[in-house]
């Protein structure tokens, strides 16, 4: 299969070409897809180089499959004419998420609702992919009243720069000196905000969270409030979550559904300092739950902890199986 991965060179697109490598996808020919400064660059993918191209190439190419992480802007200028050309894309951004015409998908999840007419789909907000993950067969089960979920999201989600940022203050750099994406120090330090906040006294990444939930269970009924924070981490995201049940439920019975969710992990021994931790989740695609105890302040009420590579299950991963859904489906060729 002929597969372009738009936006390559950055921090989401390099995680796409691991992880197309390490689950065999059937790729005969790559074609790497980022900005005019990077065109001409080679890329090793699977022992081979491949040479960085501009989007008008690989659009000419008509790749049967397009991942993307590029940012919404390109994604909205690019996506359609790669479709045009009965390219199918599957896009990391936010640009067609709430878009009605297009499905937004996590594959354990919804991924049945993927069909023949659909050439632009879209990969959900990293936070909102791992907390759902361990939260869908606890909606199946005991049907979700109210979602409040406190996040702690590495700096990996906001790309090279942010990592750049947090390495000129940990050498020592002053404030004003060094490139800086975020609007204060982030070493040491915790920032209550992350993408641009609303009239309401939300972000927007916090809303990410509330919409997507309500479109990816079908459920506009679910409440969902959240925090979102950028905490001085490399390895993944974290959240604190807490659910809130319409019907009571058994701690036996949630574990053995974290236990059979596919993707899911659970790790909670805490008399064994037995828990999720981002460090330990870096590059692994599952998402790792904890630490769930009964919230006695509400009747069928539940807290847990969950972790996730951002970078893998919360984009490049879940891109990829996305495809892999296309595949099983028939809407992709499996060679």
């Amino acid at each position: 299969m002929k597969v372009a991965v738009v936006g390559a060179t950055g921090l989401v697109g390099t995680r796409m070409l691991e992880v197309l490598a390490e689950r065999n996808f059937p790729v005969t020919e790559l074609i790497p897809v980022a900005s005019s400064k990077s065109v001409g660059r080679k890329i090793t993918f699977q022992g081979k180089e491949w040479t960085v191209v501009s989007a008008e190439e690989a659009i000419a190419a008509r790749p049967e499959l397009a991942l993307f992480s590029a940012g919404g802007g390109t994604s909205a200028e690019l996506a359609p004419k790669f479709a045009a050309v009965g390219t199918r894309v599957v896009d990391n951004s936010s640009q067609w998420r709430m878009d009605p015409t297009k499905k937004l998908v996590v594959p354990e999840i919804n991924g049945d609702v993927l069909e023949e007419s659909d050439y632009i789909i879209a990969n959900p907000n990293c936070s909102t992919i791992q907390m759902l993950l361990p939260l869908w067969p606890l909606h199946k089960a005991y049907t979700i009243k109210r979602v409040v979920v406190s996040t702690y999201q590495s700096v990996t989600g906001t790309g090279y720069k942010a990592m750049d940022q947090m390495t000129a203050e940990r050498e020592g750099g002053k404030w004003g000196e060094y490139p800086a994406v975020y609007p204060h120090p982030i070493d040491q330090n915790i920032l209550p905000h992350i993408d641009s906040f609303l009239e309401t006294g939300y972000t927007k990444e916090e809303m990410k969270m509330v919409n997507e939930t309500r479109k990816i269970f079908a459920d506009d009924s679910i409440g969902v409030s959240p925090t979102t924070v950028r905490v001085p981490v490399q390895g993944g995201h974290s959240e604190s979550i807490n659910l809130e049940f319409e019907k009571e439920f058994d701690m036996a019975d949630v574990r053995r559904m974290m236990e059979e969710m596919p993707g899911v992990i659970l790790q909670d021994d805490p008399a064994n300092n037995v828990y999720p931790m981002p460090l330990y989740a870096w590059g692994k695609n599952d998402v790792f739950v904890g630490r769930f105890r009964r919230d006695p302040s509400v009747k069928s009420g539940l807290n847990f902890w969950c972790v996730a590579d951002n970078l893998r299950k919360g984009a490049a991963t879940n891109a990829v199986q996305i495809a892999e859904k296309l595949i099983e489906k028939g809407f992709l060729p499996n060679e």
